[in-house]
């Protein structure tokens, strides 16, 4: 009897254990070379919250995974990615036993370069141009490393979409910039080692951090502990936009006390890059350290420091490109035998984030950030008063300029083969005076009694001093073994400085702070310092604050099952805007002083979409999403610099999009073919230019000004599709094939207005002329090619070595058209007292001077390479690359010049065969190199 009764516990006992037995994986990851255990390697079941990462003996454990068929996704840095699929069974633990992992340095080397190869300044403000690259992406995904490192150089978007429709993150936190809702890479560029922690999303996919946009997401995580721990330093040479580069970077793994710190800086600098004139001068600085309190918390503290200088080069017409090249840059001119820009750019914002690490349970993770960023971004010009223009490239120094003359008397009477005429434009100024003229301004702005003399150069720059505070917290939890939530919010103050600074007086005592095109008070840029005489440091022209405050919340919920998975997300937001004059503009004396009213923008969205696993290796992918978003900060104050007037019909955008996926993933074999549907609606625009015959004659001005062109209700359509193939054909031979294929078009007539300044009074506030719709619909919009293929080589030998060669086609990119020219006002004669259209003006004339260039295609060939070593468990490597390979000449952008405002102007201009005004163009580089060697260690 004892020994039944003891039995029966004994069973009883072993029931207990077994049904308490929890549901889960384990596994060891080690390296397939060294076999030894590899610390801080990324475990995670996929479409779940749940990750893991490895101990110190290369082991990880999950518990309380769902039943079922699961993939488990093993990922470190420097290494190929594991992907395995499991099946989990209820109350055991799978025990994986070894996990290999093979070294990838190679791929990571090539990447981290090729990054660096197409890190143009993206948002550059370029005389009207506009960032036309979309992520700069680095994931596995062949359709996305084809768009980013092959088709990246010509800036070819990714769906034609503009950058700001993607969400950029540290840590979770937004960097979309309020004002333009792009981000500003230079913040971290250079930081490449310290930045590769990253994860993507595809169009409008889930990400486990945000709503998102319908480009996609990018998040760079910067915490201490997931680095893996070694040094690396690299030194790289280019003729791109720097020359050269190094980068050293540290990590220390976590210690036993809970401390883990990463600290990475580098340096880029050229005296020249690939265009003339074109300096640059780089320092970023990386700092991350976190501590691990217990458990169940840990707090890292990031702090990120870039200082960026970099000389532009300009857009250039086809008659400046014939006369001095592609790589010509009129922003330069020698001074004491040296090269100085005029037009450079320089950057420094410093962020510091805090962030909270809180593992509530084994299922649930909430991570708080706090962030601030201040610092600068200044743009430098040349501004001048009662003196000549020193462009060279101004329109009177161009040979233009007299063979597209006119007869005064008869609007048909073209006098550019006037023998006169020929004469002068053989010896235009821009022939022996192609570059800026340093001592011609020094000597104008000199007195040479010694008597202070205003100056009538100066140097400037439109500055802005942003302080930027955010909050935000994402919750992620497990909530049942098929459900998962992913939850935040965020709140964002910033405050912007705007105004001009001076930087140099050019050799003069002082500048006069008025408008010269102006008389009387209307001169005054502040009428409450009046007659304000400046110096270095000052501020002048232009003195404001806009101010934001920003909410924003989002919830999605994913569902995962053997056949299918499916997810739904929503999100709201609140953006507070206001300007804050802080001068009192003489043309605009009651609305420029003070704080605006608010303007409040709410907003909601809503997405789903689901993955239909048709077998193990054939899947189907389908997302859509509609959404509202409030307007840019810069948009709604479209003349900011002078008033508080806030855009007429200024809306919040509507956003619909949608796409379908077919993915194929085995081992050899991986492909994605999309299809996707994007439109926008209620879009803004709004640019800056001196525009000829716009307004009714006034004067026997012709109807000439500077005017402010606010375009809205601009509803754009994408449509298209991408396709990547990739195949492991041997053991050391792999093929690539990715092709792009859009539309791109205006789907509607938006509205245009224009303001004038001159028309400015104290009972006319808001000088705004109506010009009516524009008819764009069916144009297409700029911005990069739409159309793109690739096919790809790769040979890796097992020895560490390999060499890659890649051909690219790429087409169907066009101008940026001025929505002005296509307003009726084109032709309306504004010298007529009745407004009536130009005699000779004819609808099929019209449809010649206003058909939309179209870029030629063209093609690009590049070669890529590289070895390393293993010596006592150090790497040492180099990486080269050759891009564009056959030195093809191909425009990436341009725009057209909105001067000649009416249809007798453009007709006389084009008619004549050399036109003034001519479209002005960007050009891609030609053969360029990148040679890179490194130590990891």
């Amino acid at each position: 009897m004892k020994k039944l009764v003891l039995s029966t516990i004994f069973v009883l006992h072993a029931f207990f254990v077994f049904a308490q037995q929890p549901t889960g994986i384990s596994g060891k990851v080690i390296d397939a070379k060294t076999q030894n255990p590899l610390r801080n390697v990324v475990a995670s079941i996929q479409n779940t919250n749940l990750t893991q990462l490895t101990d110190a003996d290369g082991k990880f454990i999950f518990k309380d995974v769902a039943v079922g068929s699961q993939l488990l996704k093993i990922k470190s840095d420097g290494y190929k990615e594991q992907l395995l699929p499991i099946e989990v069974v209820k109350n055991q633990i799978l025990d994986l036993g070894i996990v290999v992992l093979e070294d990838d340095s190679q791929t990571t080397e090539q990447q981290i370069s090729l990054v660096t190869i197409t890190e143009n300044d993206l948002g550059d403000d370029n005389s009207g141009s506009e960032s036309t690259s979309g992520l700069l992406q680095a994931s596995r995904d062949a359709f996305q490393q084809a768009a980013a490192f092959n088709w990246g150089q010509a800036r070819f978007r990714v769906r034609g979409l503009d950058n700001q429709y993607a969400s950029t993150m540290i840590n979770g936190v937004p960097m979309n910039k309020i004002y333009d809702g792009r981000p500003q890479w230079g913040n971290w560029g250079g930081l490449n080692d310290a930045t590769r922690n990253q994860e993507f999303t595809m169009g409008s996919a889930p990400s486990d951090y945000t709503f998102g946009g319908i480009l996609g997401t990018q998040e760079i995580n910067t915490r201490a502990s997931i680095y893996r721990p070694g040094s690396r330093i690299s030194f790289s040479g280019t003729n791109t936009n720097y020359n050269w580069r190094m980068m050293g970077t540290h990590a220390s793994g976590v210690n036993k006390d809970g401390w883990a710190f990463v600290v990475s800086a580098s340096r880029r600098w050229a005296q020249e890059g690939y265009f003339e004139g074109t300096t640059y001068s780089a320092n970023s600085f990386f700092a991350s350290v976190e501590k691990k309190l217990g458990d169940r918390h840990a707090l890292n503290f990031t702090s990120i420091y870039g200082l960026n200088s970099r000389g532009k080069n300009s857009p250039n017409s086809d008659e400046v490109n014939r006369i001095a090249g592609i790589e010509y840059n009129s922003y330069w001119g020698l001074q004491n035998g040296e090269k100085r820009n005029s037009r450079v750019k320089r950057l420094e914002e410093p962020i510091l984030m805090l962030s909270h690490y809180w593992k509530i349970t084994d299922k649930t993770n909430l991570n708080t950030n706090l962030m601030h960023q201040t610092g600068s971004i200044g743009n430098s010009r040349i501004d001048y008063q009662g003196a000549r223009n020193p462009d060279p490239t101004y329109y009177q120094n161009l040979p233009s300029y007299y063979t597209s003359r006119y007869s005064l008397s008869d609007y048909s009477d073209w006098q550019g083969d006037d023998p006169a005429n020929i004469a002068l434009a053989n010896n235009a100024r821009f022939y022996t005076q192609r570059q800026l003229n340093w001592d011609a301004m020094y000597a104008a702005n000199t007195n040479p009694d010694g008597v202070e003399k205003n100056s009538s150069y100066i140097l400037y720059e439109d500055r802005t001093d942003d302080k930027l505070w955010v909050a935000n917290t994402i919750l992620n939890s497990q909530v049942a073994d098929n459900i998962s939530l992913n939850a935040g919010a965020t709140f964002r103050k910033l405050k912007s400085h705007n105004f001009q600074n001076l930087l140099d007086l050019l050799g003069g005592d002082y500048f006069k702070d008025y408008d010269n095109f102006q008389s009387g008070s209307e001169q005054q840029s502040d009428l409450n310092n009046p007659n304000r005489k400046v110096v270095v440091g000052d501020t002048f022209g232009y003195n404001y604050n806009l101010l934001a405050n920003t909410f924003n919340a989002f919830t999605q919920f994913k569902f995962n099952y053997n056949i299918i998975d499916f997810y739904l997300a929503q999100t709201y937001s609140r953006n507070e805007y206001r300007r804050e004059g802080l001068y009192r503009n003489g043309l605009y004396p009651t609305n420029s002083f003070g704080q605006s009213d608010k303007q409040i923008f709410e907003n909601f969205g809503f997405k789903g979409g689901l993955v239909y696993k048709i077998t193990g290796k054939h899947m189907l992918s389908l997302n859509g999403v509609y959404m509202t978003q409030a307007p840019n900060l810069r948009d709604v104050f479209p003349n900011a610099r002078l008033n508080d007037n806030v855009l007429e019909g200024v809306k919040n955008e509507k956003i619909t999009s949608f796409d379908a996926s077919y993915i194929i993933r085995t081992p050899k074999f991986k492909s994605r073919l999309t299809g996707y549907y994007s439109k926008t609606q209620n879009a803004s625009e709004t640019s800056f230019f001196f525009g000829e015959g716009i307004f009714g004659d006034d004067g026997g001005d012709g109807g000439d000004a500077f005017v402010a062109e606010s375009v809205t209700d601009i509803e754009k359509l994408n449509i298209g599709g991408e396709l990547g193939i990739e195949y492991q054909l041997t053991s050391t031979i792999k093929l690539t094939a990715n092709a792009a294929y859009g539309e791109y078009t205006y789907n509607n007539d938006p509205h245009v207005t224009l303001n004038n300044d001159n028309l400015a009074s104290p009972t006319n506030t808001n000088p705004t002329i109506d010009f009516g719709r524009a008819h764009l619909k069916g144009y297409r919009l700029a911005g990069g090619p739409q159309t793109a293929a690739s096919f790809g080589i790769e040979y890796r030998d097992p020895k560490f070595w390999w060499i890659g060669a890649n051909g690219n086609y790429l087409a169907n990119n066009y101008l940026d058209i001025s929505s002005l020219l296509r307003t009726d006002n084109f032709f309306k004669n504004p010298m007529d007292p009745n407004g009536d259209p130009f005699p000779e003006a004819t609808q099929e004339r019209a449809a010649e001077l206003l058909k939309q260039e179209k870029f030629a295609d063209f093609y690009l060939v590049n070669l890529t390479g590289g070895k390393s070593w293993r010596i006592s468990g150090n790497t040492f490597g180099f990486f080269a690359s050759v891009n564009n390979v056959f030195d093809t000449k191909y425009k990436t952008g341009g725009f057209e010049q909105a001067r000649n405002a009416n249809f007798r102007e453009l007709n006389q201009d084009v008619s004549s065969g050399t036109p003034a005004f001519a479209p002005k163009y960007f050009y891609g580089y030609g053969r360029t190199y990148f040679v890179n060697v490194y130590i990891n260690f």
